[in-house]
């Protein structure tokens, strides 16, 4: 029974009853009987952009926005697999102990500190270097987050070319209608778990602010996998009249983690808990600074202007080897073995500039977006410095770093786009972006004449794209798109590892494409399903090679050949209970990919090794997450069950791993969380009992930091958090 219509049936009756009523001059009651009305809602729901966000142009794309005031999560430890439970193919990669750090993939890409996206805050980019290292070393609180977005790498010429796409962290609002607010968010759990967040925010007249500060302890699941953080924000806006607003932000985190160190496969299984290094150490400090002036140049043009950076630090101090090579103290000495130091300083300005135009070309409806960028950043890099024999956080150099070097990196970007809306249901978007630009590196490696080592990389990119949206209704839109993407040459690229390795002087930028078509759609109410079939092209991926130089055996960074990952996604969202004051609903968000190289060779045991028809590295066939979701008023429970099928750590698609567990199959594996959250008035309280059934797992074999071999993820635990508001 739809109660609705009789909703609508009893306005219509009290209002013509009303009218009928004031043209008399007696008073007349009416006596109606109780009746019901029910609203099916979905929990949770994760919905998309509009066409245009952010002065960006985002009509065809596949969106997805997260909202976190009412999910039951974990949000002091960052648990990646519940914040994007609802986004398909999302693959999340545990690297630097829990709660640090969030490291994200989509459609079968790289994880690593979510380097594959264009991540912002705000709206404000927090990637550490696009050119030199893409990485996103700056790490926020989840509890101080209002909202999430994601748009796919179709839209990538709107923000830069990563074929991931933008990653975006919303932080919470200050309240327009009190002087002052405050939040806190305390959380409690397994392994000596402590965190606090406290936010305050407010708007005074013209003027609106708000900030917070996070402290977070950790002993970690491991042995000697302890971490301390903590992070500030603060921003002021002011509203100078209805046409233009100010912004000022400034933001940092930094956090300690003591690193427990890679497994082999028989530590592993023995006890995956148990550490192999005591004495390593890593730990990121970032500044994130922001200026934005926002406003309205005419009635249908709106523009804005960013300027910010990234300044800090990146360093460690590690016993560098394989996981079967123990850290012991020398007997001759009574020392341990010196540990390495490396030591990253980053000065990254970005300044951004955008323009959304609305106008009409007859009577076509048109929306204008141009952006300009501009870029430009200093990154030194000191590393294989001789450190201390000590235990303790130590930066400690004797002598000079063999490696001391450093990259300056400019460059200007410039996209345009136009979304023809030639009727009200259907509407196509070209665009183009230009992308020019070089870094230029200085500086010594010990072992390496300057000749040997590319000193400058040229960016000179252009990339066009095409999107298409066409409506069957408010609810019901189909649309598609595809657009070209690129992976610079890192830093790291043309930096020979030993003296036994050389870097291609002719090494190419990863150049390739996005594509997609998807259906979104509510077929009835209380349900939505969002299905998308997609394919991403990778030409010039950048690996190893064996080349022979005077005799000798050399290994050879170089581009190795081309990769193509097809896709399906699925999220089907259903409310299919709704009885009173109860709600059960049901999702199911998950992909299938296949991911392999259409081309290349790399560097094996036996020389070059044929790589066409393997599996790409680190891409599971299956990421499965579904769930069930019971509420009661304002109590609800979640229960989730994520299946992560099998992968491969290398090119050669290594099955049985080599007494280091450096390389071998990653196995599959299956995860049970349950977590509720209730509110009561300005009280919340969330509690997440994760991986109830203590499965032992680990999600990938990194082949660079932290170290290669077995990282293992958390085992069972349980978290509890209590948050008011007054």
């Amino acid at each position: 029974m739809n109660y609705k219509y009789y909703f609508y049936l009893l306005m219509a009756y009290c209002c013509l009853s009303g009218r009928v009523y004031a043209q008399q001059d007696t008073i007349k009651t009416l006596s109606l009987e109780e009746i019901k009305i029910q609203n099916f809602r979905l929990q949770n729901p994760v919905t998309s952009l509009p066409s245009t966000n952010g002065l960006m142009i985002i009509g065809g794309r596949k969106s997805e926005v997260i909202s976190l005031s009412g999910l039951a999560t974990n949000l002091a430890e960052k648990t990646g697999r519940s914040l994007f439970a609802k986004i398909p193919s999302a693959f999340i990669y545990d690297m630097d102990g829990t709660g640090n750090q969030i490291n994200l993939s989509v459609r079968g890409l790289d994880g690593h500190r979510s380097w594959e996206f264009n991540v912002r805050q705000n709206g404000v980019m927090i990637n550490t270097d696009i050119y030199g290292y893409p990485a996103s070393h700056y790490s926020m609180p989840i509890e101080a987050v209002g909202q999430i977005e994601l748009i796919r790498g179709t839209a990538a010429l709107q923000y830069g070319q990563q074929f991931g796409g933008m990653l975006n962290y919303v932080l919470k609002k200050p309240d327009p209608s009190r002087k002052f607010s405050l939040e806190n968010i305390s959380s409690a759990g397994s392994f000596g778990l402590l965190s606090n967040c406290t936010s305050i925010g407010g708007t005074v007249g013209k003027f609106s602010y708000f900030g917070y500060y996070q402290k977070r302890n950790s002993n970690g699941y491991r042995d000697n996998g302890k971490s301390e953080s903590d992070a500030q924000h603060v921003e002021i806006s002011y509203q100078f009249n209805d046409r233009l607003k100010g912004k000022a932000e400034l933001s940092r985190s930094i956090f300690l983690y003591q690193i427990p160190g890679p497994l082999t496969d028989a530590q592993f299984e023995q006890d995956p808990t148990q550490a192999t290094r005591t004495r390593n150490y890593y730990s990121p400090e970032i500044w994130v600074p922001a200026v934005t002036l926002e406003g309205k140049l005419a009635a249908n043009t709106s523009f804005s202007l960013v300027g910010s950076g990234v300044f800090g630090q990146r360093s460690s101090v590690t016993f560098d080897a394989f996981a079967n090579v123990p850290d012991t103290i020398n007997s001759s000495t009574s020392k341990y073995a010196a540990r390495n130091v490396d030591i990253d300083n980053y000065h990254t300005r970005t300044v951004e500039a955008r323009i959304l135009h609305g106008y009409k070309l007859g009577s076509v409806r048109n929306d204008l977006s141009f952006s300009v960028r501009y870029f430009n950043n200093s990154f030194d890099r000191r590393q294989r410095g001789k450190g201390t024999t000590g235990t303790d956080y130590d930066l400690s150099v004797m002598g000079e770093f063999p490696r001391d070097i450093n990259l300056k990196s400019h460059s200007i970007a410039a996209s345009l786009e136009n979304q023809f809306h030639l009727n009200d249901r259907f509407s196509i978007s070209p665009g183009i972006r230009i992308e020019n630009g070089n870094s230029v590196m200085s500086g010594t490696i010990s072992f390496v004449e300057s000749a040997q080592v590319p000193q400058e990389i040229e960016y000179d990119f252009v990339a066009l794209g095409i999107n298409a949206n066409y409506h069957f209704s408010t609810s019901n839109r189909l649309y598609a798109g595809i657009s070209q993407a690129n992976r610079p040459v890192l830093f790291q690229d043309i930096i020979p590892g030993n003296p036994l390795t050389i870097i291609n002087p002719n090494l190419k930028h990863s150049f390739g494409y996005n594509s997609e078509i998807g259906w979104e759609l509510s077929p009835k109410e209380a349900m939505n399903l969002n299905t998308t079939l997609f394919y991403t092209f990778i030409g010039n991926r950048v690996g190893n090679i064996l080349v022979e130089q005077d005799e000798t055996s050399l290994i050879q960074k170089s581009n190795i050949g081309d990769s193509g990952t097809a896709g399906v996604e699925l999220l089907w969202d259903w409310e299919f209970l709704k009885k009173n004051r109860f709600a059960l609903s049901f999702y199911t968000s998950s992909s299938w990919m296949r991911a392999r190289y259409l081309n290349g060779l790399v560097a094996g045991s036996e020389g070059n090794e044929e790589i066409e028809g393997n599996y790409v590295e680190a891409v599971p066939e299956w990421i499965s997450r579904n769930g069930l979701t019971a509420s009661y008023g304002s109590l609800q429970l979640a229960l989730q069950h994520q299946f992560v099928s099998e992968s491969f750590s290398d090119a050669l698609n290594t099955k049985s791993p080599p007494p280091s567990g450096a390389v071998g199959l990653v196995p599959s594996y299956h995860i049970w969380d349950l977590q509720g959250i209730y509110t009561y008035e300005n009280l919340t309280l969330r509690a997440s009992f994760q991986n109830i059934f203590d499965n032992s797992y680990f999600t990938k074999r990194p082949q660079m930091y932290p170290g290669p071999g077995i990282w293992t993820s958390d085992g069972r635990s349980l978290v509890v958090s209590l948050g008011f508001r007054i």
